[in-house]
């Protein structure tokens, strides 16, 4: 009997999955971390301890308690939050800790600088997205005039895949689907590096080499098999961000399938037989050369209710703390008797792409209880999701079929406002362990033990969340005054921004 091993790295926590050759799961390990936040508008990792020091517990876990020979795992998958900025040192040490995604938006003066330069509609053209917190470029130039003296000591930029794999197996490799977010470095034309652009950031030969996810990279090093337990010599494949890997995971592969991930923040991915060329959405090829993809997604989601829960529920246990919560959320109608959230507690990436944008509650009073916040929190989560799906109708694209995965799926009353919201049905599979999982079943791929069709066998279709009718016209005018909040007050966002 042969294995692959799936890791994942997320932003509260890390997963790891060990697969026989027909996708069951012979053991699984999870592992948790902190999101380090020094200042609002920021997010950070430490890469040792949180991406490296995760890859590194969790694989030994998955070893001990499956009893495996190390031999017998035939490729290794993995996948992480992206995409990050980390500036390491010729002999690969992270120099400081690494810059998270959209989620940090300490770079908001360098994307307004570099798209006042380059203009909007060339980047779009030439990359295929505008500029935005989910960018890495503008962080890149954020470390080059904030930090001259950590700038001065890199010898490449890392993001958080690129950092496990080069500990791995000593190779400095991106996948393009991440490789398209380091924007205006990418041209996606070309399908590679460039500094056409812009050439006062970093040259390409300070940027990882890049490859298509299923990619035999290289193999596990002497050095990384003595930290982690497994065989020196297996293949690892390039891998990719976690959301790609939650999206192989649950068998979004086609045009107008789409995947909503309930994570540390909603992402969204749809398959699409061409680009779409849209500055409020995010676009890059997908993980297969001449395929592409089309992506959104919220700042926060499960951070929110993580917030919530640690701010508002500190006398109950972590393990008590969300079926409570949610049970509470249970007991409030639907519109959360007349509450509307803003879930813009880290700014908002798609599709307004505001980094000054506010959390706001609207419609306070006297009577309402934690329940009714807990619950409009988490529809604000669904309209915000709302406003994404809208924004792909608009242009034309309807997506035929929705896929829901991650640990938000468990809590039932975000779900099924999100049903409600968008007025569609979501499929849920059997395994919801998300990118790990997807990452595993790309290293069976990578070394011809599955094919990409192969996933409804290893992991079937389990339920249907179906829209509840009754609850439309609660939601559409909720939706409606959800848009109008943002639009009547965004410009007292930015005065509080000048206050502080």
């Amino acid at each position: 009997m042969s294995y692959t091993l799936g890791v994942d790295i997320g932003t509260f926590e890390s997963k790891g999955v060990l697969v026989d050759g027909s996708g069951s799961i012979v053991a699984q390990a999870t592992r948790s971390h902190e999101m380090i936040v020094p200042r609002p508008g920021w997010a950070e990792h430490n890469a040792d301890e949180d991406w490296w020091g995760d890859f590194v517990l969790i694989t030994r876990e998955l070893l001990a308690t499956s009893r495996i020979n190390p031999k017998a795992i035939k490729a290794i998958g993995c996948s992480a939050i992206g995409p990050c900025m980390l500036p390491v040192d010729a002999d690969g040490n992270a120099l400081m800790n690494g810059v998270l995604y959209g989620v940090d938006n300490r770079a908001s003066m360098e994307v307004e600088e570099l798209t006042s330069q380059i203009g909007e509609n060339v980047l779009v053209e030439q990359c295929g997205n505008a500029l935005t917190s989910q960018s890495v470029g503008p962080k890149i130039l954020w470390l080059k005039r904030n930090r001259p003296d950590l700038f001065a000591k890199t010898a490449k930029i890392h993001t958080s895949t690129t950092y496990i794999m080069n500990k791995l197996t000593e190779r400095c490799v991106i996948d393009h689907y991440t490789a398209a977010n380091f924007s205006p470095l990418y041209l996606i034309e070309k399908n590679g590096w460039s500094t056409a652009l812009c050439d006062s950031i970093i040259g390409p030969e300070m940027l990882p080499d890049i490859h298509w996810s299923t990619e035999i990279v290289g193999e596990v090093t002497s050095a990384a098999a003595a930290e982690t337990g497994l065989a020196a010599g297996t293949a690892v494949i390039t891998g990719t961000i976690d959301a790609a890997a939650e999206a192989v995971s649950v068998g979004v592969a086609s045009h107008g399938e789409m995947m909503l991930m309930y994570g540390s923040t909603i992402f969204i991915i749809m398959p699409t037989d061409k680009r779409i060329a849209d500055p409020r959405l995010w676009y890059a090829p997908w993980l297969f050369e001449k395929q592409h993809a089309s992506m959104a997604g919220l700042a926060t989601s499960g951070t929110l209710t993580h917030w919530f829960r640690d701010q508002f529920a500190r006398e109950l246990s972590s393990k008590e703390a969300f079926p409570i919560l949610v049970q509470e959320a249970a007991e409030s109608p639907p519109g959360a008797r007349g509450l509307v959230m803003l879930p813009y507690f880290s700014g908002e990436r798609t599709p307004i792409h505001d980094a000054s944008a506010k959390g706001t509650l609207l419609g306070m009073n006297l009577t309402h209880k934690r329940g009714d916040i807990f619950r409009a929190l988490l529809e604000g989560i669904a309209l915000g999701t709302g406003h994404v799906i809208e924004t792909y109708r608009d242009l034309g694209h309807q997506p035929q079929s929705f896929f829901a995965v991650g640990g938000g799926t468990k809590n039932k009353v975000w779900s099924q406002a999100t049903s409600d919201v968008i007025g569609a049905p979501q499929i849920v599979r059997e395994k919801t362990i998300g990118a790990s999982y997807g990452d595993a079943f790309l290293a069976a791929v990578a070394v011809g033990d599955a094919k990409l069709s192969d996933i409804e066998d290893w992991n079937p279709r389990k339920e249907t969340i179906q829209p509840i009718a009754e609850n439309a016209n609660v939601y559409n005018k909720q939706f409606e005054i959800f848009k109008r909040l943002y639009n009547q007050t965004n410009d007292l966002m930015r005065a509080l921004d000048q206050s502080i």
